[in-house]
């Protein structure tokens, strides 16, 4: 029986790393289910756009006060979680804050000191963008799309953070040896009158009360960020080293697009030719996005990263104006869509089985993408880099180029650059018709 609670820590530390491990697995694999992009060139400048802009937050203070937030509540789980590993091995061996002897009083006692002013300024800072998000009526929080699950998610998050940091003061509240050796209890020592009264046993029970439920608190937030939008927590890495490093505003060309206007030119080629013996006829290659599968990995991996901020749905013209867009919304529904594919895979055994939807008109309509000015204030408000506009810029070839279901306006526009070499509806010999009027 002595061993009991170690061998009860270890299987419930197996079983919450493993879970997290196969639901990384799948999101890995549904993301690579978009077509394949190059993004291993200027890897330096890659390097250094993860650890400002992931790393260093340089994109989110440009919002000074949620900025400084977010840093405050980033730098504090992440500093405090170092503890992590004491508990870890605390749990594992049975041993009791095993730093303690490693580190010595002296450098234990700053680096306890200091996270717990770290876990009072996160839990100020979650007060405050718990009150922003339900309180204050900001308009990006109140959107359609951030009704229902959205809206809770985010709260629920932040109520995880504040129980954590509890949790955290009140272990080193109780610990009775801690706080008479006078070491590291800055903001503890303030909490220790709570529990005058209480027996050196009662102590103990919620010293290891607060413990298990913290590091059990730590396994669960780590499962949901699965099912959360927190997954930029640990996306926001790679999202922002594969980010595209193009000037704003330059489009790629469609490799098929490519290839049927070399087609065309060729002198020898035969566009009737007949497959070999023994080969199967090519499919030609789709133009644009109409699903997910169509789209890039690095925009599926786009979807997983966003946090729902809706800094790029309040920078958006088409939104301010009243459009149907919401840049926000695009990312949101790409990754609905990501998800239901994932799981149609997961029903049967490894395999898509067409489902009758896909990401335009089930889920993205034809009048947001129109909608949208291309004019890139999305990409530049990111935080993390999320292209928004790339999805909607394939989603449009495709309904252009597969689906000739442009609006009547570009559709005319069109028409005319292919019969008059210009966007205007008369020929070239009246173009200059202008210059001999009086």
């Amino acid at each position: 029986m002595q061993y009991l609670p170690n061998i009860l820590f270890a299987i419930v530390l197996v079983l919450g790393i493993g879970f997290f491990t196969m639901n990384i697995r799948k999101i890995i694999r549904n993301i690579k289910l978009g077509k394949d992009v190059d993004r291993s060139d200027k890897k330096q400048e890659r390097l250094k756009n993860m650890i400002m802009i992931a790393l260093g937050q340089s994109k989110m203070v440009k919002r000074p006060l949620s900025g400084f937030l977010h840093i405050v509540v980033y730098i504090g789980f992440i500093i405090i979680n170092i503890e992590v590993l004491e508990i870890i091995i605390d749990g594992l061996f049975g041993t009791h804050r095993v730093f303690l002897g490693v580190l010595g009083e002296d450098f234990y006692g700053f680096l306890i000191g200091t996270f717990e002013i770290l876990a009072a300024l996160v839990f100020i800072a979650v007060v405050i963008f718990w009150l922003r998000r339900n309180v204050s009526n900001i308009k990006r929080f109140l959107s359609k799309e951030m009704k229902g699950w959205p809206k809770n998610d985010g709260n629920y998050i932040l109520y995880f953070e504040m129980v954590l940091m509890t949790l955290f003061l009140v272990m080193n509240a109780t610990d009775v040896s801690f706080q008479q050796a006078g070491i590291g209890n800055s903001i503890s020592q303030f909490i220790v009158p709570l529990f005058d009264g209480f027996s050196p046993e009662s102590l103990h029970t919620i010293e290891r009360s607060a413990w298990w439920i913290h590091i059990l608190g730590i396994l669960v937030f780590l499962n949901y960020l699965y099912y959360s939008k927190h997954l930029h927590i640990l996306l926001a890495f790679p999202n922002t080293y594969y980010a595209n490093l193009n000037p704003k505003g330059q489009f790629n060309n469609l490799e098929s697009v490519t290839n049927e206007v070399k087609l065309m030119m060729d002198p020898d080629a035969d566009p009737y030719a007949m497959p070999a013996e023994g080969e199967e006829e090519a499919v030609p290659e789709k133009f644009g996005a109409s699903d997910v599968a169509d789209l890039n990995w690095v925009q599926l991996m786009n979807s997983y990263t966003c946090t729902e901020c809706g800094r790029c749905t309040s920078s958006c013209p088409a939104n301010l104006t009243g459009k149907e867009l919401s840049p926000r919304n695009i990312m949101m529904k790409t990754r609905d869509r990501l998800e239901e594919v994932g799981r149609n895979i997961d029903e049967n055994k490894g395999t898509f089985v067409d489902d009758g939807k896909q990401l335009l008109n089930d889920y993205i309509s034809p009048e947001e993408l129109w909608a949208c000015t291309s004019c890139n204030a999305c990409v530049e408000e990111c935080p993390v880099n999320i292209d928004p506009l790339s999805i909607i810029m394939d989603m449009r070839r495709y309904l252009v180029m597969e689906e000739s279901a442009a609006p009547q306006e570009l559709n005319m526009m069109m028409t005319n650059i292919e019969n008059n070499g210009a966007p205007w509806q008369y020929n070239q010999q009246d173009r200059l018709n202008w210059a001999n009027e009086e």
